[in-house]
Parts: structure tokens; C-alpha cells; sequence
């Protein structure tokens, strides 16, 4: 069974480029690492300090190793040495989610 990990940042109102440049950075590291991301999500109207990301991964124990290559790639290390230094991320918390609406119907394009 899949499950989406979805992750809410809280971000310093004034570092939104560091956020959307640390986003980028995971959009090359985390696929790598084995999980499939389904994106980074930055401010554009309303809160100027709430950012959002999501990956699937096929497990909690897939998780576990998917951290520790994560942790273990040069440019996860790196952005997270990015993030640290910069210090644009105020809070961050994680929450592990299953689909339970799918399998979803095809889109019907009007």
C-alpha cells in the first residue's frame, strides 16, 4: 500500500526564494533517493508563510531507507546544510496519509 507523506512549512515571510530554490534542489534529490514527489508547493496568494510538500512512498519502512539515502546523497546533504544556514524554515511538520477515494474517474475536460 502507497502512502503520501504531506509536510506543512511554516517559512519566514522574507526567505520564500530560499524556499522555492530549497523545493527545486529536493525535485532532483528526492526522485533519486526513491521516492516519487509529487511537488513543492510555495506561497503565492493569502499566507505568505505556509509551503507544502508531498511525496508518495510505498511504505513506512521504505521511508526509513528512502532517509537515509536521502541523508547519505550529496545534494540532500547539501540542502540541508542550506536550509540550516539560511534558516528560512521557522517549523516543519510531517504527517503519513493513505488514498481513500481512489481509483478516482478520468478527468472529463469541458
Amino acid at each position: 500500500m502507497t502512502i503520501t507523506c504531506f509536510i506543512r512549512y511554516e517559512i519566514d515571510p522574507f526567505g520564500k526564494a530560499a524556499f522555492e530554490e530549497y523545493a527545486r534542489n529536493w525535485g532532483q534529490a528526492i526522485p533519486r533517493c526513491g521516492a516519487d514527489l509529487i511537488g513543492y508547493f510555495a506561497p503565492h496568494e493569502g499566507s505568505a508563510t505556509t509551503a507544502y510538500a508531498a511525496y508518495n512512498i510505498e511504505s513506512l519502512a521504505a521511508y526509513e531507507a528512502y532517509r537515509a539515502r536521502l541523508a547519505a546523497d550529496p545534494a540532500g546533504k547539501a540542502n540541508y546544510e542550506f536550509a540550516r544556514r539560511q534558516r528560512f524554515i521557522l517549523r516543519e511538520d510531517r504527517m503519513f496519509l493513505k488514498l481513500a477515494s481512489g481509483p478516482h474517474a478520468p478527468l472529463v475536460k469541458a
